[in-house]
């Protein structure tokens, strides 16, 4: 079997250090490249065209890990994206495998999860932390489709989701176009729909709605 040709993106350099050189000394895995933050795994990504990303979620404002997790399913929906990230909270899970994450797991995990979730993904498969898995059947069971409400969260396209917590953290139309790589009137529509699907007539209860949401951690 060919190796699976890997891109890590991690703001920290000691750690994409470390994770190259665990995964670089098997036998079916090899890094292309490594990343600082979401804009610069883009352009690997658009460079290398990898099977994989391992995409950690915090990095810095603007490029953080959702954000380029969206992104890069868009336009390079063949790379699949594992999450690596030290938030064990069913929100960060559920927003990114919505983003069109293949992973997630913890940092704190083993290195031998790190591969088997790695080779979960190669062959097609979706790997999430067994803690988080817990979350995942929970709301699952939760959930009656019957008689539960409809979260208008659950309403919002991809790139609404990308949008908002841009917005709500007071970037500007022109500054969440160039990280976006879309039009300002673009940003502009988008805004609009976020609103209305929402139910929001403010940015102050915008910005409410993306803390209970958790969606200015990342």
């Amino acid at each position: 079997m060919d190796k699976v040709s890997i891109v890590i993106a991690d703001d920290h350099a000691v750690v994409r250090s470390g994770f190259s050189m665990i995964l670089n000394f098997q036998k079916d895995m090899e890094v292309v490249a490594t990343a600082a933050d979401g804009l610069e795994a883009y352009k690997m990504v658009a460079r290398h065209q990898p099977d994989l990303l391992i995409m950690d979620l915090s990095m810095p404002p603007g490029e953080n890990g959702l954000i380029a997790t969206g992104k890069i399913k868009e336009d390079f929906p063949d790379t699949k994206i594992l999450i690596l990230t030290m938030h064990d909270d069913e929100e960060y899970l559920f927003n990114v495998l919505k983003s069109g994450a293949s992973g997630y797991m913890l940092k704190n995990a083993p290195d031998e999860e790190l591969l088997h979730a790695i080779r979960t993904i190669r062959r097609g498969g979706t790997y999430i932390h067994p803690k988080m898995a817990t979350s995942l059947v929970r709301e699952f069971v939760k959930a009656d489709p019957a008689t539960a409400p409809d979260d208008p969260y659950e309403l919002l396209s991809k790139r609404e989701l990308e949008i908002l917590p841009l917005v709500a953290k007071g970037y500007r139309n022109k500054e969440i176009a160039e990280m976006l790589f879309i039009s300002v009137k673009t940003v502009e529509a988008h805004k609009a729909k976020i609103m209305e699907k929402l139910g929001l007539k403010s940015r102050p209860e915008l910005v409410e709605f993306a803390l209970r949401k958790k969606l200015l951690n990342f």
